[in-house]
């Protein structure tokens, strides 16, 4: 069933916001080039679990770091392993790197610190820095390392559907780095990779 927010006048605009995966119909893969940006940016040695690959186009990218990279997703979209829930996951890791489901960010988060032995990293609206709660909880007992913004928006669309325009919502990579704890330090992507790294 396609979420209507998406339809406007027979046709696909971009998400304004992006709804949470409640029931596994709706996905929205992550645009190749967003995951360049932090391989680019971050070094990431031994294993990478991708822990909600969807259909694997962050995967994909990931492998091309030369590190083993494991994926896995509570639902089967065709790759990886199916019905893993990392909010409980059975496992632990060197590394995390995931774009995960927006009603499950804050789980996702701390339960990427508890099983990540080096670096955590999410991609989240930028909007994720503000709160109470967050700023009580999150960001007061386990802050990001560092928060890369993106200057350049990103797009999400529902898996086959032909990108076009451009969206309207900020979003960064929020790295968890067990070898840099500390405040966290606030960086930007310089812009192009949009354009360097289209599909």
């Amino acid at each position: 069933m396609v979420d209507t927010t998406y339809n406007l006048n027979g046709g696909f605009k971009p998400t304004l916001k992006r709804f949470a995966d409640l029931s596994g119909p709706d996905f929205f893969p992550t645009p190749r080039w967003a995951t360049y940006a932090l391989i680019d940016n971050e070094n990431f040695s031994s294993e990478i679990w991708e822990s909600a690959c969807g259909d694997g186009s962050m995967s994909r990218v990931l492998e091309e770091t030369g590190q083993a990279v494991y994926s896995s997703d509570l639902y089967d979209r065709g790759f990886g392993d199916s019905g893993i829930d990392f909010l409980s996951p059975q496992r632990m890791a060197e590394n995390i790197v995931t774009n995960p489901p927006y009603n499950c960010a804050e789980g996702f988060v701390a339960s990427g610190v508890k099983h990540s032995r080096k670096k955590f990293a999410l991609l989240l609206r930028l909007a994720f820095l503000e709160g109470a709660n967050r700023a009580n909880t999150i960001f007061a007992e386990m802050p990001p390392s560092r928060v890369w913004v993106f200057s350049e928006r990103i797009t999400f669309y529902p898996s086959g559907i032909e990108p076009k325009g451009s969206g309207t919502t900020a979003y960064a990579w929020f790295v968890w780095d067990k070898n840099s704890p500390g405040s966290t330090e606030l960086k930007w992507f310089k812009p192009g990779y949009r354009k360097r790294y289209a599909a």
